[in-house]
C-alpha cells in the first residue's frame, strides 16, 4: 500500500534527515519457515503481547488482524496511523533518538533507502525464518528489503503500485471527449498527448479541473525512466538527468496550462475532489483504487485507462520492525502472516493491493478479476501488464526526499507565481544539498 508516498510545498516539507539518522546508526506465503521461524501457527508465550502498527493509511488490515489473533490468541494489536509525510517523519526521528517507534512499522518505496542505511536500527527478520520467503517474491522488490550490504533483511514487501490512470467518464463525455477506456488510453501513448488531451478539456469550459495536481505526474514520468534521482554511486544526479528536466517540464506545461486543480494527494481537498468530482483523471497505481473505492464517489462514478509512458510503478511498502519493539518474535510472525500470499490475496480482493508476489499474477483471482466498481475495468490485466512491464530503476538514499525538493519546486511555480527556470534552478540547488 501506497501513497505518495507521494505536495503542496507548506505540506510536504520533509527535513534533510541523513545527519540524524547516520549519527544515530553509529545498527506466509506457500513457504514453510525453519523451525522456530516466524510462522503463522507459531505457539504464542503465555503472557500477554502488545503490538503496535504504525501506517500512513487505511490497508485494510483489521480483517487479517483477527484471523492472525486466531493462532496468536495473547497477542493484543493497536493501529496507529498518520499522514504520510507525517509517518516518514516521525520515523526518522523515532529511529535517531530510539524512542517511540512502534512495533511493526509501513515504510513507502520511496523512503525504504533512507532506513536500509541504518538497518542495524531495525530487527533481522532473517533471524526469525524469513529469508526463506526470498523465491516468493519479485526479485526488485525483495532487494529493497535488504540493508545495503545484502546482510540483514529488514523489511518484506506488502504491494506494489502498477500504474494506470484513472478517469471519470462523466467529466469526459461533458467535454466532448471518449469515454471508453481503450479510446481514452489511445489519446495519450505520451505524457505530451495527455498535456493536449488536457488542453481540450479545459477548452470546453468544464467547471473540472481535468487532474488533481503535478506532483504524482511528475513521480510517475521520473520513476518510468531508466535513471531517476540518483546513479549507482548514490550521486545526486537531478540536475544533470535530461529525463528528470523533461518530467519537470511537462508538469510545469500541466500548470501553465492550466489543467491542475492545484490539489494534494490525501489531503482533505482531495478525497473530496475524488467523491465530487472536481478533477477528472489522476495517477493511479493499484493501491489508489481502493482508495477512490473508500471515498464512496459511487459505482461507475470512476473508470481506468493505461498510463502515458507505458506501464511503469509507483509506490508499495514494506513492513519493518524497529528494534526498539520488545517482542521481535511476535512482530516477525505478525510481518510474515500480512505479507503472506494468502493476506495478499485478500488485500486484493479488499483493497486492490497489488501482489509483490508474482506467482499470484496468473492466479484468475488476480489476473482475471474485473471491477464493477470500475465499470467493469479489467483491473487485474491492467495493473499486472504494467508491474510486469516495469524495469527496476536504482532508489538512491534519499530519494523520496529530492522527490519532495522537487515537488516544493513545481508548487511554488503553482501557488505563488515563482519563475519556472528559477524554481527548477532552486529545486536542483535543493536536491544536491540532500544528503
Amino acid at each position: 500500500m501506497s501513497h505518495p508516498p507521494r505536495r503542496r510545498a507548506a505540506r510536504l516539507l520533509v527535513p534533510l534527515i541523513a545527519a540524524s539518522l547516520l549519527a544515530a546508526a553509529c545498527g506466509g506465503g506457500e513457504s514453510t519457515p525453519a523451525p522456530g521461524a516466524a510462522s503463522g501457527g507459531a505457539s504464542a508465550p503465555a503472557e500477554p503481547v502488545k503490538l503496535t502498527v504504525a501506517l500512513f493509511s487505511d490497508f485494510h488490515y483489521g480483517p487479517l488482524y483477527e484471523e492472525f489473533k486466531k493462532t496468536h490468541p495473547n497477542v493484543e494489536i493497536t493501529e496507529r496511523r498518520a499522514q504520510f509525510n507525517d509517518h516518514h517523519n516521525n520515523l526518522v526521528t523515532q529511529v535517531a533518538t530510539g524512542a517511540g517507534a512502534a512495533d511493526v512499522v509501513a515504510v513507502e518505496g520511496g523512503f525504504i533507502a533512507t532506513f536500509r542505511e541504518v538497518a542495524d536500527k531495525f530487527h533481522n527478520l532473517g533471524d526469525y525464518g524469513l529469508s526463506s520467503r526470498q523465491s516468493e517474491y519479485l526479485d526488485w522488490k525483495w532487494q529493497l528489503g535488504l540493508s545495503k550490504d545484502g546482510s540483514q533483511l529488514i523489511g518484506l514487501g506488502t504491494d506494489v503500485g502498477g500504474l494506470a490512470m484513472c478517469y471519470r467518464p462523466d467529466l469526459f463525455k461533458e467535454a466532448g471527449l471518449p469515454t471508453n477506456r481503450d479510446e481514452v488510453s489511445a489519446l495519450w501513448p505520451t505524457w505530451e498527448q495527455y498535456v493536449e488531451t488536457g488542453k481540450k478539456f479545459v477548452a470546453a469550459g468544464g467547471k473540472a479541473a481535468f487532474t488533481d495536481g503535478p506532483g504524482e505526474h511528475f513521480r510517475a514520468m521520473v520513476e518510468q525512466a531508466p535513471v531517476g534521482f540518483y546513479d549507482t554511486s548514490d550521486k545526486v544526479v537531478v540536475g544533470s538527468n535530461p529525463d528528470v528536466r523533461k518530467a519537470w517540464d511537462i508538469s510545469v506545461s500541466m500548470i501553465q496550462n492550466k489543467l491542475s486543480g492545484k490539489l494534494v494527494a490525501f489531503t482533505p481537498e482531495w478525497t473530496t475532489g475524488i467523491a465530487k468530482g472536481t478533477f477528472a483523471t489522476m495517477v493511479c497505481p493499484a493501491w489508489k483504487t481502493g482508495v477512490i473505492k473508500d471515498q464512496k464517489p459511487g459505482e461507475g462514478t470512476w473508470d481506468i485507462a493505461a498510463v502515458p509512458g507505458g506501464g511503469g510503478n509507483q509506490g508499495g511498502t514494506h513492513l519493518l520492525a524497529p528494534k526498539q519493539g520488545k517482542h521481535p518474535k511476535e512482530a516477525a510472525e505478525l510481518i510474515n502472516f500480512l505479507t503472506s500470499k494468502e493476506s495478499q490475496l485478500t488485500l486484493w480482493k479488499d483493497a486492490s493491493a497489488l501482489p509483490s508476489l508474482p506467482a499470484l499474477y496468473t492466479d484468475p483471482a488476480v489476473a482475471e478479476f474485473v471491477n464493477p466498481y470500475f465499470g467493469d475495468a479489467p483491473i487485474g490485466k491492467i495493473f499486472t501488464d504494467a508491474a510486469k512491464a516495469l524495469k527496476p530503476q536504482y532508489t538512491g538514499p534519499k530519494s523520496g526526499d529530492v522527490n519532495v525538493a522537487m515537488g516544493n519546486g513545481l508548487g511554488r511555480i503553482e501557488l505563488q507565481g515563482q519563475d519556472p527556470e528559477e524554481a527548477w534552478k532552486q529545486a536542483v540547488a535543493d536536491s544536491e544539498k540532500i544528503k
